[in-house]
């Protein structure tokens, strides 16, 4: 286990992860929202821009686990820097290649290679935390980090919306450039413990042997994680997948309101994403375990409230505001969630199994979430949506019952 490390949370080493994270998670914001955009400016299909999102996502799920394996054998900071100067040189292949090669296959295989990359990177920056924060500090410090990935997903379409209508998609491509080298640069500042650990064979057949015992260590050791995996996948097929799908079909479609206001819904859950890390970083270890159970029925309840908000007696503009109003608030609460499991998480594994265990949690619950999409997709084209959102509140709101015992094993 990890020794705590004291009171003080904003140390040198953990500073620079901070910045080094604003700087590289905002050019990876930017980069998200403008090559998608200029994809659908170019081929006008919306089908072929979901094909292209849907493949795009398969690396991030695959390579997740092997990213925590990585992370559990080299030096964090080594994987980090080689990975962000990895993605700057990407970029800027990709910027060269720009009207030299077709669109359509260019457009996949970069960004296959950018979510790849990330969820290899994310691994090393989560097994990074305990090291440097502490036990007594983690809750916190995963707020910090949350908070960090929040406000750059939040400015970074905003910013990046701007220079795109502005200058069009090349100098995105360069102001992300930048950021990645730069964050590469102050990560090879960093100074993180590291146990060096023997590799016994191929490359293969570490990472299946690091994978299996990491397994077993979930299976045998700690079965309370596997509980932990199956109350975020719940999480993310019953509510956050009707979240994302429902929510613009809400405003756009039954609300009838305009792109603009559906921009300040979702501003407005970015805003409660930030929120919630804000308050989960002064509460602490205050935020109790149990009371993960209370945050996922409270979150089933604005899906309810949404649902309620589309009823046809519900005026137009009252059922918008209400529904921008629990985005906001479902978004503080599913975060407050999110970094106290990951903080309870991070401060009962060892170190030298924390990557691959943590990569492991995060890719089994993600992969629920495109299932959810698809789901809520048809079900969105042929009910009703209010009937749809209720439905997906009574799910979730099942989801909390069960969620109880697996709060109370794992506190």
């Amino acid at each position: 286990m990890m020794e705590t490390k004291g009171t003080r949370l904003f140390t040198r080493d953990f500073t620079l992860v901070v910045i080094g994270q604003v700087i590289s998670l905002f050019g990876n914001a930017i980069l998200r929202f403008a090559l998608p955009l200029y994809l659908l400016r170019q081929t006008g299909s919306a089908a072929l821009l979901g094909a292209v999102g849907a493949a795009a996502f398969i690396p991030a799920v695959l390579c997740s686990p092997i990213g925590g394996v990585v992370a559990d054998r080299v030096n964090k900071r080594d994987m980090m820097v080689a990975l962000d100067f990895s993605t700057a040189g990407l970029i800027l292949a990709f910027t060269l290649l720009l009207g030299q090669l077709p669109l359509v296959p260019l457009m996949i295989a970069c960004l296959m290679l950018l979510y790849g990359i990330a969820g290899t990177y994310q691994p090393a920056v989560q097994a990074s935390i305990p090291l440097l924060a502490g036990l007594d500090q983690l809750t916190r410090a995963n707020a910090v980090i949350n908070m960090v990935g929040t406000l750059s997903g939040l400015l970074g379409p905003v910013i990046g919306g701007v220079l795109f209508g502005a200058f069009g998609l090349r100098p995105i491509l360069w102001v992300s450039i930048g950021c990645f080298f730069l964050s590469a640069v102050m990560e090879l500042f960093l100074r993180i413990p590291h146990r060096p650990r023997p590799a016994e064979g191929g490359v293969l057949a570490v990472v299946e042997r690091d994978l299996r015992e990491s397994w077993r260590y979930v299976r045998w050791e700690k079965p309370v994680f596997l509980s932990v995996m199956l109350v975020l996948a719940l999480f993310n097929l019953v509510l956050s997948a009707a979240l994302v799908v429902g929510i613009p079909v809400a405003v756009v479609q039954v609300l009838g309101m305009s792109d603009r206001r559906l921009g300040l819904t979702q501003g407005a859950m970015g805003l409660g994403g930030l929120a919630g890390g804000l308050l989960t970083a002064c509460m602490g270890e205050r935020l109790r375990l149990r009371q993960g159970s209370w945050l996922l029925l409270a979150a089933s309840l604005t899906a309810a409230w949404m649902g309620a908000a589309l009823l046809p007696e519900v005026p137009l503009a009252a059922g918008y505001w209400t529904v921008t109003a629990m985005g906001f608030a479902v978004m503080i609460l599913s975060t407050m969630l999110v970094v106290r499991l990951s903080a309870a998480v991070q401060g009962q594994t060892p170190p030298e199994l924390l990557g691959k265990v943590m990569a492991f949690i995060m890719a089994v619950s993600n992969c629920a979430s495109p299932l959810g999409q698809a789901v809520y997709g048809a079900l969105f084209e042929g009910c009703p949506p209010w009937a749809v959102l209720l439905g997906a509140a009574g799910a979730a709101a099942a989801a909390a019952i069960y969620s109880r015992k697996v709060f109370r094993a794992l506190s």
